[in-house]
């Protein structure tokens, strides 16, 4: 990969390597990005070894590092990064101590671990992030255990906890205090109709997902009706 920095692009401020063919001596050639705000190492070769190039970019505010060959260890590089609002760790070798070593980062307000294998002891580390109006955890690794700690995120607009099979009725009364919630999707679990009632303080509610589970369109429709007149969006559909 060539030299950014020789190449006279300093100055520059949002860098897209989806899908390109860069690995961990490769990022040596954004040390020197001073004022990069936004990374996108999407499907690269990139793995822990080569964040340490990223340690000296304190204007980085988004980096995605869904599916490249980060490991836990590697995120400690990115510690320091406290300007990092927006992380993508959507990767199956990312666990609950890849989630501990980012504890400082604290401006957080979007969080991916969309295939991460996160547990409920892993969600105690989200205390950290109040900031979050965006989680994905989708691993299957989280019961209601550990959405007692997701309850608490009161900022969240987006909430993603599909794949999460052993989730029952009492996820959604746990997050019936998330007021603020836009889209929630709890597909793939184990949420019956009964269910629906914790759902009906969320009056900002405008997208539902539930396939796979014990509920029915009209099931959804009947709350949508009478509690939830934003909802304009709602699966399963029919």
């Amino acid at each position: 990969m060539w030299d950014l920095c020789e190449a006279g692009l300093t100055a520059l401020e949002s860098l897209n390597l989806d899908s390109c063919q860069i690995n961990d001596d490769g990022m040596e050639n954004l040390k020197g990005l001073k004022n990069l705000k936004c990374l996108v190492l999407s499907d690269t070769e990139v793995g822990s070894k080569g964040l340490r190039h990223l340690t000296g970019l304190h204007n980085l505010e988004s980096i995605n590092l869904s599916f490249t060959m980060v490991t836990d260890c590697g995120l400690r590089e990115l510690s320091g990064l406290t300007s990092i609002k927006s992380l993508n760790l959507d990767a199956r070798q990312i666990t609950d101590t890849g989630l501990a070593a980012l504890t400082s980062l604290t401006g957080l307000t979007h969080l991916d671990l969309f295939g991460a294998r996160i547990t409920d002891s892993g969600t105690s580390y989200l205390k950290n992030f109040k900031n979050l109006c965006s989680l994905e955890i989708c691993g299957g690794g989280l019961t209601d255990a550990g959405v007692k700690n997701i309850k608490e995120l009161s900022s969240l607009s987006l909430l993603n906890l599909s794949q999460n099979c052993n989730l029952t009725d009492r996820s959604l009364e746990l997050i019936s205090g998330l007021t603020g919630l836009i889209s929630l999707n709890v597909s793939n679990s184990r949420i019956t109709a009964a269910g629906l009632r914790h759902l009906k303080p969320l009056k900002s509610l405008k997208s539902l997902s539930m396939e796979s589970c014990k509920v029915t369109a009209s099931d959804i429709e009947k709350l949508r009706s009478f509690d939830l007149p934003n909802l304009v969006s709602f699966r399963p559909e029919e």
